[in-house]
């Protein structure tokens, strides 16, 4: 397959820090001792495993026999955005992130040999923690990782240990804002003239926009994180593959009854962190976890929708404490 040439140049980049797709690429990586913010070299490996013939790229470290956190990522990015908090807590908790398929550096297959939706995506990702080994794990899901995670947790509620929300929805409060306006109306009516309105959401823009509307200081915002995103996002078809995702989500909100009696019913440890200042999952979303969890934590961030670009130090520090005083984690 021929590459843009600026799609060419980020995954020479990206090449430069990867030994081998598939195999490990060990580096001194800082990870947080624990009660402490200093730093001590960790390994992080980069891996492939085959669910169902389609190679699924994801990101380990840290002890292989310790308790499992999953991280599963948002739209429009992938593993990548987990590269700052995975050293901060590979010292206690064997970590993995895996890219979905048409995500990172995962398969992107066609639409005629997958299908891209919400369903699929769970699917695959539930078929990844066995192939994996991850018989008992918590759960750390952003935005498109919310509707996968949740899938996945209400399907097996005894493989979840504990949950990890960051600006990811369960709940009709939390997608009625002016952003979701022109995308509920695709659900509706899923036409040509519908889709043309969406599809400046994938460009580099809305891209940039996602990490620094928001932000205290977008200086501290990496212009690597968009401009990879964004790559990644201009592979030929990719664009389609991500406008048929779009229409798919609007079967997540037909699932929030059940993902909220599954709160009601099996009380799962849940931590939330969420950006206040985003535009797309306003806190509006955050609280009504509360009324099912009313034992759960929630801590509003002072910054937009990917908050671990501002505030890893801060998540890592929280995901700590709450998950330490939680039994029986599992591996």
């Amino acid at each position: 397959m021929k590459f843009p040439s600026n799609l060419r140049v980020v995954l020479m980049a990206v090449a430069v820090s990867i030994s081998s797709f598939g195999v490990q690429a060990a580096s001194a990586t800082p990870v947080a001792r624990p009660g402490s913010e200093r730093a001590s070299p960790v390994s992080v490996s980069y891996r492939t495993v085959n669910v169902d013939g389609v190679n699924i790229f994801y990101r380990e470290a840290g002890p292989a026999h310790a308790p499992i956190l999953l991280l599963l990522h948002g739209f429009p990015t992938s593993s990548q955005m987990f590269r700052n908090l995975i050293p901060l807590l590979a010292d206690r908790y064997r970590v993995i992130a895996p890219d979905y398929p048409g995500f990172g550096q995962s398969d992107m297959p066609s639409p005629e040999k997958f299908k891209y939706s919400f369903d699929s995506l769970a699917a695959v990702i539930d078929k990844f923690t066995e192939a994996v080994g991850a018989k008992r794990f918590a759960l750390y899901m952003q935005d498109y990782g919310a509707p996968i995670g949740f899938r996945i947790a209400a399907a097996h509620p005894d493989r979840i240990s504990a949950l990890i929300v960051q600006n990811g929805n369960a709940y009709d409060e939390g997608i009625d804002n002016e952003f979701w306006a022109p995308i509920k109306t695709y659900w509706k009516d899923k036409s040509d003239a519908n889709a043309a309105k969406l599809r400046p959401l994938f460009e580099l823009a809305a891209t940039k926009w996602q990490y620094t509307e928001g932000a205290r200081d977008v200086r501290h915002i990496s212009p690597d994180a968009w401009t990879l995103d964004q790559a990644y996002m201009d592979r030929p078809g990719n664009k389609d593959i991500q406008l048929e995702l779009f229409h798919s989500y609007g079967t997540n909100p037909g699932h929030y009854a059940e993902w909220q009696k599954y709160f009601r019913e099996h009380q799962p440890p849940m931590l939330i962190v969420w950006g206040k200042h985003d535009k797309i999952f306003p806190p509006a979303g955050a609280t009504p976890y509360l009324r099912d969890l009313p034992k759960a934590q929630l801590h509003l961030l002072d910054t937009g929708h990917f908050a671990l670009e501002e505030d890893s130090a801060t998540v890592a520090r929280l995901m700590r404490s709450f998950l330490q005083r939680k039994p029986r984690l599992g591996r």
